[in-house]
This record gives structure tokens, sequence and C-alpha cells, in this order.
């Protein structure tokens, strides 16, 4: 939402005002001092520093009006520098250009022209990009997610179009490790947690489990819940995917684990612990009271500290409840929420798979980095601009996964388990059908049967209140008063 009011440009005491448009949120207090004095506008962004420091900035200047070199400094520190980063991108183009001597690698070339692309890029998306809903800890954090986020979905549209070999192969020019097949490990060979066979490490079933999915799984989950806002649902979801790991480990050797793997380790331990401490930070969030003070009028260093942490919490709190049983939209948007993080979820351990990566390498845990955006107000109408980016990413994550190995997603489902699937979507299927149809039917056909049997009732309460009385003014009322009656009669 864009703001703005003009200024006045005479030097005069009364009207010592600069121009000045302002893009983002305004606090209200500011819009009230701000006088409504005719003249011609500039504009002045809102998104070059923190919000917590500007409004610290605006406590300390603000006593009464702002003067005109309080406002000027308020506009410098809120430009989004789109200049400045303007002029260090070309001073470092010229030098790469006019100083450096071009290697005659061509492999290099070809990696450094990539990277500096993508660096091209999102420069200009920090600087240039709209904002979304979030403001802390600062605008351009989430611009630059955005522009990365279109980035690597642009690496993903890169790989779809390639064929099984050199889809493959480009993975050397990441990493030279990469490109060649790997063997999947199985999880499930021997679940003994203590093995007294095993003089030298009775435990090495529990630390052969231990890899880069344990802690992915407990930051993942707290994020999770952090976005997500609910225990139930989030526990719905992690629950759900153990199942498709029971269901799919006949695709993909990974999935078959130990029981104590599923149950304990993940659900309990590191998806449940995830989501605990994300529940715990969401509660401690709901009851900080949100009174920003400008760093500068907070009189400790530790005090100051503190602002500075403060600064990666939220703005303000903002209640949300998804209540998915209250309509049929609401149930349906909450089911396909819950269906996109799963096949998200499935993305991870397919793609590394296919692309023959190994469970620790950095390239399996980059898609978990980049966050949902969606905007908590109940007015937004459309979804989020990185929402609708996850959303694209994880549809072609699934497009490659088809595309580069479908042999292993036609492997048959055993018949027990499609059984399982087929009982479970036919119970939601008819819970559905209750909920939504035929339960509001027939409240609806029982409130009309209430009010076709009070009306009778009222009417003969009222007859039977109003007597002799009732019935001769309700007689007079229909045929007229009596002299109307005595001039009918003459």
């Amino acid at each position: 939402m864009s703001l703005s009011w003009p200024g006045v440009t005479s030097r005069s005491p009364q009207s010592s005002w600069r121009r000045c448009v302002w893009v983002g949120e305004v606090p209200e207090f500011l819009l009230r001092l701000l006088p409504p004095q005719p003249g011609p506008r500039g504009t002045c962004g809102m998104d070059g520093w923190m919000d917590g420091w500007m409004d610290g900035w605006m406590d300390g200047w603000m006593d009464g009006w702002m003067d005109e070199k309080a406002l000027i400094s308020l506009c410098s520190r809120r430009r989004a520098h789109t200049l400045s980063v303007l002029f260090i991108l070309t001073c470092a183009l010229v030098y790469v250009t006019l100083l450096e001597e071009t290697p005659q690698d061509t492999a290099y070339n070809t990696k450094r022209g990539i990277v500096a692309s993508i660096l091209v890029f999102l420069c200009f998306g920090v600087t240039q990009a709209k904002d979304g809903p979030f403001t802390r800890p600062h605008p351009a954090y989430w611009r630059f997610w955005l522009c990365v986020s279109v980035a690597y979905e642009l690496f993903l549209i890169f790989i779809l179009f390639q064929t099984v070999h050199d889809g493959r192969q480009f993975m050397k020019y990441i990493d030279p490790r990469l490109g060649v097949p790997l063997p999947e490990r199985d999880y499930g060979g021997n679940c003994l947690i203590y093995d007294p066979g095993n003089t030298t490490d009775p435990f090495h079933n529990l630390w052969d489990k231990m890899d880069g999915f344990v802690p992915a799984h407990f930051l993942g989950w707290y994020i999770k819940t952090l976005v997500i806002r609910d225990w139930w649902m989030c526990m719905i979801i992690s629950v759900m995917f153990e199942f498709l790991e029971y269901s799919l480990e006949h695709q993909l050797p990974n999935f078959s684990e130990c029981w104590w793997d599923h149950w304990i380790m993940d659900v309990l331990v590191c998806n449940g612990l995830g989501i605990y401490c994300g529940m715990k930070t969401l509660g401690w969030l709901s009851m900080k009271p949100y009174q920003w003070q400008g760093l500068w009028n907070i009189p400790t260093y530790k005090g100051k500290i503190k602002r500075i942490a403060f600064q990666f919490t939220p703005y303000s709190w903002v209640k949300f409840e998804w209540k998915p049983a209250s309509n049929l939209r609401r149930w349906l948007a909450v089911l396909g929420i819950i269906f996109m993080f799963l096949l998200a979820e499935l993305n991870t351990f397919y793609l590394k798979f296919v692309l023959w990566m190994p469970p620790e390498h950095y390239l399996v845990l980059v898609p978990l980095l980049f966050p949902f955006g969606a905007d908590p107000t109940p007015f937004h109408k459309k979804l989020g601009q990185q929402a609708w980016l996850v959303s694209t990413i994880t549809v072609t994550e699934f497009l490659i996964v088809v595309k580069y190995d479908p042999h292993t997603l036609m492997l048959p489902i055993p018949f027990s388990v499609m059984q399982c699937w087929f009982l479970g979507i036919l119970l939601i299927l008819i819970w559905t059908l209750w909920r939504f149809f035929i339960r509001d039917i027939t409240l609806r056909y029982k409130e009309t049967r209430r009010r076709q049997q009070e009306v009778p009732v009222d009417w003969d309460r009222q007859l039977g209140n109003g007597g002799p009385a009732a019935a001769a003014s309700g007689r007079s009322k229909l045929n007229g008063s009596s002299e109307t009656l005595r001039q009918r009669k003459s």
C-alpha cells in the first residue's frame, strides 16, 4: 500500500516541511502529526532500514511536530538505496571488464557467469521487488528469499527440460562429486537398539540412523509450526508422513526404517520436539508486549542488545485460527495445504534418489529452507507471492521425479496398503458429506419445523391474553371505528 501526502517547499518556520511520499506501513500517530499542507509531491522509500529503529528515531525526534531536519534524516534512513546498489554493481562490472583478465577456462567462466547473473538478479529483486506482508527483521530479507525462490525455480525448470542423463551429469558442474549413482541405504535392516553381538559399539544401529535429516527434521518442524500455528495440524502432517513412508518403502529403500526410527526418533523426538519448541515460541510471542522503544533511547547496553535481538520478532501479533470445520471452503483449503506439505516432504527424498545426491549433501536440504509467505490478515483474498512460488516449486520438483524415474513411481502398491488408503479417503469423504451437506440439511429442516410449530402457539397465546376486548378491538380495526359504522348505516 502506498501512502502519500504533500509537503511545503517554503522556508518559513510554520511550513518547514520537505516533500516526501512514504511507501510501506506508516504508524498511525505519524499520520496524525503530519499537517495537511498543499504543495508538490516527491518520493522517499520506507524500505531502507528496520522498522523498530525507525520507531525509535521517531520517538526521539517527535515532540509535538517534526522539524525539517528530523524529517530529512527520517527519509534518508528509509530510502531503498537503489542508486547506491546500482553504483556498487556498476563498479564491480567495470572492474571485471576492464581491470581483470578473463581466464581461458570455459567451465570456470560458465560457472562464474551464472553466479554473476544470479547475483545481479538478487540485487534487482532486493531493491525493486514488491514488498510482502512481513516487515521483520527487514522487508529486504523477505525480498531476498523471494528472489532466491525464483532462481531455484528457474534452475528446476532448466533441469526439467534436460534429458535424464544430461540432467544428472549437469549436477557435476555444481559439485564434481555428484553425477554418479549412489546405493540407497536400507534403514530397516537391523532394528536392535542395543546389539550385544557387536562388542565394539553396541549402539551402532542408533548411530547409523543419524544423518543430516535428524537436525533438518527438528529445524524444519520448528519453522513449520511457526508458519502453521496449530498443534493438531502439525501432528497430523507429521504422522501422515510416517504412514506415507510405510506405504512407499517398496519404491524407495530409504523409507524402510525401524519402528523406533518412525515413531520414537521421527514423530516424538525430532518432529515432536520441533513442534513443542515452536508452540512455546508462539505462546511467548503472543504474550510479549509489543511496545517498541528507540534504540538510542535505551540507556543500558543490555537493553540495546535486547532491542536488536527483538528486531527479529514480529512487529505485532495477529491471532489466527484455522477452524477447518467452519465451512466447506476452509475444510478443502486445509486439506489442500496438508497435501502440499506432504508432497514437498516426499519430493526431498525422491529428488535425491533420481538426481543421485547423497543424503548429507547440502543441495538436499536447500528446498527445506524456502519459507512460506502468507498474509496473516483476514483481508488478503489471494495467495501470497512466496506461497505461490513454493507451490510452483513443489509441482516442478514432482514433475522432475515423474520424468526422470517413472518406473519407480509406477511400481505396484501392495494390496493391503491400497486398502488402508482407500478406507482413509472414504472416511474423509463420508465425513465431509455428513458435516457440510447432510448435517446442514438436517439442521435447517429441524429449524424450519420448530418455527412452524412455534407460530400457531404464539398466535393462540396472543388471542388468549387479549380476551374479548382484544377480539373487539381486532374487529374494530377490521371494520373501522364506531363513527364510521354509524355514517355507513345512515
